[in-house]
């Protein structure tokens, strides 16, 4: 009998050892199966199975032997362990709620505005059932989505009509395009911004149809600049908010009421985009001025145009008020049907304008200015508080009290910052950027900052809500990391 080969006796190996791998089958069989492929569906399950035999194989003809276990039933085993986390990767949405640790109150990245408890709850009623969102229940017949806005924010405001499309660069396109278009619109040079992901104002005026004509220049605009160039072929004077930067020193802009004037005595509409809808003064609260949405109102301004998740703290939308003859030129427009919103922004604006009809329960329930507003020494107490609970844990970080400056962000009080205090992490047993990782890739990623070889939790953007599970995710990791 002829004595086999090392290289066949190796291939009867491979053989058997590959034969203790499960089949399709034989795993759809096992109990935890059924609720998987609930989860999931059938066809996708399958792939997921046929995938980590395959990986298995593959890895172990690659010379990883320690891939499978000297029994089926031990890989049966390990394979179910790998297909429950793949299930759950299926399960899991990429978009999802993170943990904003960075102290930048408006974080574009993450978001904007948080909502407020009772906009959500808004949200859920409009959306869990039909509504009458283009339903007129009085009369009976069809009505207008606008109308449900319309009351609160003319009380609010005292705008005479408004419009919603789905973010304020579309408010100013539409703006534009309806009542300026092929003429020219004037913009000082100092407000000809860049806003977030490279867009730009002279780029949306040309986009809108329109001519760019520059007035005066980076650092002072005159009255008389505007006065001299506005002609018959003018179709708006535009006030843009300089949302990202900010001019100091030798520096003039004119004021609102000023342009609200010269336009009128031209006959043509003063524009002014606020970017940010600021309808409470925050100055004593430590911020700079800015021109609220009403002040814009009473200085004559015919169109104002704003952002709902900025300061206003509600969902991402572009808010045009103003005069009801200019609205109802720029509703007939056929980019209004492009840029409507839906019944979900519809219901969170009104229910978040709801809120500043009492301008104390504004500040308190609206996440957004509760941020903005709440003073040094509450951040102080809070931040004492949670340093002493943490330090309980017995975890190997050094926990200090470390004073920081938060920021507004959003495109909203450029220069501006607020004290604020945060919690410092020092690791011993992990790097910094370890830590940073660990905590980033939590169920729910918990995002910082990292100074001076530290991490920095700053209190002013964490809830309570928030911390508990940075605490959790904290003794999680640690006890991972000792355990490996």
């Amino acid at each position: 009998m002829r004595k086999k080969s090392g290289k066949e006796k190796g291939e009867e190996v491979t053989k058997s050892n590959l034969a203790l791998l499960p089949s399709v089958s034989e795993l759809l069989k096992q109990p935890q199966m059924a609720y998987y492929q609930t989860v999931i569906g059938q066809l996708l399950l399958i792939e997921v199975i046929r995938e980590s035999i395959n990986l298995k194989r593959q890895l172990f003809l690659l010379g990883n032997t320690k891939v499978l276990a000297t029994t089926k039933e031990e890989n049966i085993h390990n394979l179910m362990i790998e297909i429950s986390r793949k299930v759950k990767e299926k399960q899991t949405v990429n978009l999802k709620r993170v943990i904003n640790a960075t102290g930048i109150v408006l974080h574009t990245n993450l978001g904007r505005a948080i909502l407020p408890r009772k906009v959500q709850e808004n949200i859920v009623q409009v959306t869990s059932g039909y509504t009458n969102l283009e339903y007129d229940i009085d009369k009976g017949q069809r009505g207008s989505r606008y109308d449900h806005l319309l009351t609160i924010i003319k009380e609010l405001t005292g705008a005479e009509d408004a419009l919603v499309v789905n973010n304020n660069a579309a408010a100013v396109l539409l703006v534009l395009d309806t009542l300026a278009k092929n003429k020219e619109v004037i913009v000082s040079r100092g407000e000809l911004v860049e806003i977030g992901g490279s867009f730009r104002i002279p780029n949306v005026i040309q986009a809108s149809g329109c001519i760019l004509k520059e007035v005066g220049t980076t650092n002072k605009t005159h009255y008389y600049d505007f006065e001299e160039i506005a002609t018959e072929n003018t179709g708006a004077i535009l006030k843009v908010h300089t949302s990202n930067y900010k001019i100091i020193g030798f520096s003039q802009m004119v004021e609102s009421k000023k342009l609200a004037n010269l336009a009128a005595s031209k006959g043509i509409p003063y524009v002014e985009d606020l970017g940010s809808g600021l309808f409470i003064d925050l100055s004593p609260y430590g911020l700079s001025h800015e021109a609220t949405v009403n002040e814009t109102i009473r200085a004559g301004a015919d169109i104002v145009t704003f952002s709902g998740d900025k300061i206003l703290g509600g969902p991402q939308a572009g808010i045009i008020i103003g005069k009801k003859h200019y609205i109802n030129q720029i509703k007939k427009n056929q980019l209004t049907r492009c840029l409507r919103v839906d019944k979900m922004v519809l219901g969170a604006l009104e229910a978040t304008f709801k809120l500043y009809q009492d301008e104390a329960v504004a500040l308190n329930a609206i996440p957004t200015l509760k941020m903005l507003t709440t003073s040094l020494r509450t951040l102080e107490i809070t931040a004492e508080n949670w340093q002493a609970q943490l330090e309980k844990k017995k975890l190997p970080i050094e926990i200090n009290l470390f004073p920081v400056r938060s920021q507004v962000g959003g495109g909203a009080y450029p220069g501006d910052s607020l004290k604020s205090i945060a919690l410092q992490l020092i690791p011993s047993d992990m790097s910094v950027n370890h830590l940073e990782h660990a905590m980033r890739m939590q169920d729910i990623p918990i995002i910082t900052r990292i100074k001076e070889e530290s991490i920095l939790l700053d209190v002013r953007t964490i809830s309570e809500e928030d911390w508990n599970y940075i605490v959790d995710s904290l003794v999680a990791i640690f006890h991972r990391e000792g355990d490996s």
